[in-house]
């Protein structure tokens, strides 16, 4: 099948083998170039590809190559652009970037078998210098072609016959692959993984997430990614809409118009759940998210899986789990949560004391003194009216539950819209807000009722995390992306503890029940699908979600805990790295001594010249003990002649087949019959002449 239009297809096989050789490796380079475009500077890019093009119009014209002083003069100016966007020449920024320079610069010095040699290698390069900022799935896929193909050309180059076809050299390509393909499984299943130099792979540094401070605006972005954050598997049902809220950083601590989180890290566990409570037992794949804080169903106990590589839990005082570096990696975790108990226990001495009834105000424990901050001289008409509104409710001050639901009830009244565009703010973002246009996102709502809140001396913080996700009906996990991104509140009641509250389900409680895809179209392909069924981009979408699942699970997410589990599936108890080094080496030497008793007796059989000499020695042997003086140098003429004078008319079948061995030997390839029936022919004819 030609891929080409006609009109392109008959320009190029008009052209001579070199012309379209040449052709097929820069369209090959050029395909593996495509991941590097963003990680190499603008510069970079365009040289490449420039001289790429340049390239190919000298192969189609079949005109002269630059001469090597501009080729010196452009590996200069490509140096100098390195420095001075590295600041250096080494590291793997600065090295990939020459490596990408030096591939396209090279073709245009391409004029024997050597350079083509060194220009496939750089390729092969390349495509290992793709995987060192992603792993995934569909850069697997393109640098998978990438390696079919760069394989063809090289095939393409030693290929002896006048004008190949490309079909020959890619078909031989893919039986070579397929030919290794073993060897590759073997070494990937039990090359011994060694930390940190193997762990959990990641897709280079982590994606834009949530972080541990927050400024009004900030969620509104993710909620434009639709990245994959979360992946969750769990042990039967998943819970509803409202209660998916994988709690991320908790910013307790105002910070101008903005939150930060509070240090608090503490050995203590996680409380016990109630004997009998219901245990939602669920298992997560985290994407590299760039924060130090896990997103975790909220009441979660959580247990790491034991593998090499995993960061050191600590858990926070806010009953967040928290990493000792930031998850720049991909990891898997499984974790246990109970959705029907309080979030947090009332800390000790914060009883309902006085402000309990209805005769004083409340007044919190000191250690939820720190919960009441408020920034001096900020929000000041937030706080002014949140005041005022809950001083016309007398029980409102004393009871939190109250004062929260008249905070929900105003957004319900009040002309609020949940908005992802809500505008630029001035000097007091929360005031304008709450206050004039009415409009915002989660994070408004959520920083709105906490100022609220410690206005009236309830305590509140904002949190931070994942709300929501969507069930793929393909593999049945639920997949949380970037737009899931999400801020509530929490304020503290003496009776039930920390509570939960959502101030964005009182203005768009479709938000919190079907979360929207914030993310907008996918381009041009996608709106076009989408046109012409609107439910096959989302089939087509959950296909790849899935198989992109597998792949992070099955390959990216295979190590040493994985080899394990290999292990002792197979009856092997616990094998070190040691012995699966030494296995792996016998194997291979196995596998290589198999390979070479099977390439050898095919070649030794297959080879006719060796097979033509070899006759020719067992001839002239038996003609000597059967009296005849023959030469080492005499051929099958020569030896034709002397055996019709010593033998005479008893001698021509043999010496008829010592002719038709010559004749054989000196036909052309395309010409020559089996030479076999030949030689068995001259050995009969040789045994039945006379005694001399």
């Amino acid at each position: 099948m030609n891929l080409l239009p006609p009109a392109l297809a008959v320009a190029i096989d008009s052209r001579p083998r070199e012309t379209r050789d040449t052709l097929f490796l820069l369209a090959v380079l050029a395909w593996t170039l495509l991941p590097q475009i963003t990680q190499v500077p603008a510069w970079c890019s365009a040289l490449a590809y420039a001289a790429l093009a340049w390239r190919a119009r000298l192969a189609w014209r079949g005109a002269a190559l630059p001469s090597r002083w501009l080729l010196l003069l452009a590996l200069v100016g490509a140096s100098l652009g390195t420095v001075l966007s590295h600041q250096t020449l080494l590291g793997k920024s600065a090295g990939l970037t020459l490596l990408v320079v030096l591939a396209a610069l090279k073709t245009l010095e391409l004029r024997a078998r050597r350079d083509a040699t060194v220009v496939f290698f750089l390729g092969f390069f390349l495509v290992l210098a793709s995987f060192l900022h992603s792993q995934s799935l569909l850069t697997a896929l393109a640098m998978g072609i990438s390696v079919w193909t760069l394989l063809a050309a090289l095939v393409l180059a030693h290929m002896p016959e006048d004008r190949p076809p490309l079909t020959l050299a890619l078909g031989l390509a893919a039986r070579l692959l397929l030919t290794g393909l073993p060897l590759i499984v073997l070494l990937f299943l039990l090359f011994p993984r060694v930390a940190p130099l193997w762990s959990l792979p990641a897709d280079g540094t982590g994606r834009t997430g949530l972080s541990d401070r927050l400024q009004l605006g900030q969620v509104a972005e993710l909620a434009q990614d639709d990245s994959p954050a979360l992946r969750v598997q769990f042990d039967g049902e998943p819970p509803p809409p409202e209660l998916r809220y994988f709690r991320g950083p908790v910013l307790a601590d105002p910070d101008g118009s903005g939150w930060r989180m509070r240090p608090g890290l503490t050995g203590e566990p996680a409380p016990a759940p109630a004997p009998g409570a219901p245990l939602l037992r669920y298992r997560m794949t985290v994407e590299p998210l760039n924060i130090s804080t896990l997103p975790l169903l909220e009441r979660a106990r959580f247990a790491p899986l034991p593998a090499e590589g995993h960061p050191r839990w600590l858990r926070h005082r806010d009953g967040t789990w928290m990493a000792d570096r930031p998850l720049s990696g991909r990891l898997q975790v499984q974790a246990q949560a109970v959705l029907d108990m309080p979030l947090h226990r009332a800390p000790a001495g914060a009883g309902t004391g006085a402000g309990a009834g209805t005769s004083g105000p409340a007044e919190p424990a000191p250690a939820l003194h720190p919960d009441l901050a408020l920034p001096d001289g900020r929000h000041p008409r937030t706080r002014a009216w949140a005041q005022a509104q809950l001083d016309a409710d007398g029980r409102a001050r004393h009871e939190p539950a109250r004062a929260a639901q008249q905070l929900l009830d105003h957004i319900r009244r009040q002309p609020y819209v949940y908005t992802l565009a809500p505008g630029e703010s001035g000097p007091e973002p929360v005031d304008e807000f709450w206050l004039d246009r009415r409009s915002g996102f989660c994070e408004h709502y959520a920083s709105a009722f906490v100022i609220a809140m410690r206005a009236v001396g309830v305590p509140a913080r904002l949190i931070t995390g994942y709300q929501g996700g969507r069930i793929n009906p393909v593999n049945g996990m639920l997949e949380v992306r970037q737009s899931d991104a999400h801020a509530w509140a929490e304020y503290h009641d003496p009776r039930r503890g920390w509570v939960r509250i959502d101030p964005t389900a009182a203005v768009a409680p479709e938000r919190i029940l079907q979360p929207a895809r914030a993310g907008g179209g996918g381009g041009a392909i996608a709106d076009t699908f989408a046109a012409l069924d609107p439910l096959l981009l989302e089939r087509m979408r959950a296909l790849w979600s899935a198989a992109d699942h597998r792949w992070n699970q099955w390959v990216l997410g295979y190590g040493s805990q994985g080899q394990r589990e290999l292990a002792r599936s197979l009856g092997w108890q616990m094998p070190d790295a040691t012995t699966l080094a030494r296995l792996l080496a016998g194997l291979i030497g196995g596998f290589a001594l198999v390979g070479a008793l099977m390439l050898i007796g095919p070649l030794r059989r297959r080879d006719p010249d060796r097979l033509w000499r070899q006759g020719q020695v067992q001839l002239r042997e038996g003609l000597r003990r059967r009296g005849l003086p023959v030469a080492e140098h005499h051929g099958p003429d020569t030896l034709a002649q002397q055996v019709r004078q010593r033998w005479g008319a008893a001698g021509e079948p043999l010496a008829t087949r010592l002719q038709d061995l010559g004749q054989w030997r000196y036909a052309r390839h395309g010409q020559r019959g089996a030479l076999r029936p030949l030689l068995r022919q001259a050995r009969q004819a040789l045994r039945r002449l006379p005694p001399s």
